[in-house]
Order: C-alpha cells, then structure tokens, then sequence
C-alpha cells in the first residue's frame, strides 16, 4: 500500500469515526430528552418555556435529579404522618372562619412537612425543584399556591383563589405523607364528598369521611 493510498484509508476511517460519534451523540441526545420528557412531564414543559433553551433545561433538570440524589430523604412514621395529617384537618377548618390564615398555615405545614422528611427548605424554588423529581404533576399545584399566597400577601386575593391554593397545597400534602413516592393522582375538590383519590386513599391510609372538613 502506497502512501497515496493511506493516507486515503486513514481519512476515510477517520470520517466514518465521527459520524459514528456523532450519530452516536444525537441518539444519546434523543434518549436523554425522552427520559426526561417522561419523568418531568409538565415541569419539563415550563422549564422549557421559562429558559427557552431546551439543552438548559436538560442540563437543568439532570442537575435537579444528581441533587435529589443526594438528598438523605425518609418516610415519616405512622405517628408523624398522623399527626400532620390531623394538623392538615386544623387547617381546613380554619379556612370556614379565617382563609386568609388557613392559607399561612397551609404553607407553613408544606415546609414543616418537608423538612421532616429531609428535604432542604430554605429557599422556595430550591424546594420546588427539589419537589418535582419525585413529583412532577404535583409541584404545578404548589407553585400555584405559593403564587396565591404571595398575592394574598400583598393584598386583594378573593376567597374562591384562596380555596384553590388550600387544594393546591393538599395535593402536596397528600404526596409528602404518602408511601409510594409519586404524585397521588386527583384530589377531591374542596366542597366535595370528602373522599381521598390516588395512592394514598388506594393503601388504605384515607381517613373516615367524617373525619375530612370540606373548604
């Protein structure tokens, strides 16, 4: 083999490397952003839609699940899960007499929740963020209650915004205090029979209907 010719082979192999490496590189790619697709749902979507930039939000999303690795997480036992479920009681009661406070309670509970069961609660876009690998349908509903409760805050939230923010916080409640580790499915609606949906009601940890206050 001449020279000519291999310089020729070398750069023919040397072509055919790098589209390998690069049809290689496009599947992993694809594979990456299904995975995550599938395991963020619509947190995916607004992360997309908040940077723009899908290969940030990837790279933003596989940084929240390295975290959430990290994180020393624990179920709560049967007498705290109890306990904060009653307190949960508390605060749908309140709410008939006093929304406004039945919603700081609300909130309050969510971290106190949160922080028994080893998650870092000081910042609330860390906790979300923290919230939406295990939970990703139900962290659409604690933004938006924290986003209700930051305007009730300043002022001029009407009544039917604060029920819906107290929903909204249940359904995290409900995900905090379960077992199975995903988002627990519909909740009832304030007003409602009083029944619980999802894992939690499906594991037979659902209380009495008369032990449930409709908001």
């Amino acid at each position: 083999m001449n020279s000519t010719t291999l310089i020729v082979v070398i750069i023919v192999a040397v072509v055919v490397l790098a589209a390998i490496g690069a049809a290689v590189h496009i599947v992993g790619g694809r594979r990456r952003s299904e995975r995550l697709k599938e395991r963020f749902g619509p947190e995916y979507e607004r992360s997309l839609a908040e940077t723009d930039d899908r290969r940030k939000t990837e790279d933003q999303l596989a940084q929240r699940e390295k975290r959430h690795r990290k994180l020393e997480l624990r179920d709560l036992d049967e007498r705290e899960r109890a306990e904060f479920h009653d307190r949960w009681l508390g605060v749908q009661r309140d709410f008939v007499d006093d929304p406004d406070r039945a919603v700081e309670r609300a909130d309050a509970l969510v971290v106190e929740v949160m922080s028994a069961r080893g998650y870092p609660v000081v910042d609330f876009e860390q906790r979300a963020a923290d919230i939406s690998v295990e939970h990703p349908v139900v962290v659409q509903h604690y933004r938006e209650a924290q986003r209700i409760s930051a305007a009730n805050a300043r002022g001029g939230v009407d009544t039917e915004d604060l029920r819906r923010a107290v929903t909204s916080y249940r359904s995290l409640i409900e995900a905090l205090l379960d077992r199975g580790g995903d988002d627990p499915g519909p909740t009832r609606r304030p007003g409602g029979d009083g029944r619980r949906t999802g894992t939690a009601a499906q594991s037979g940890q659902a209380r009495p209907r008369s032990e449930e206050t409709q908001v």
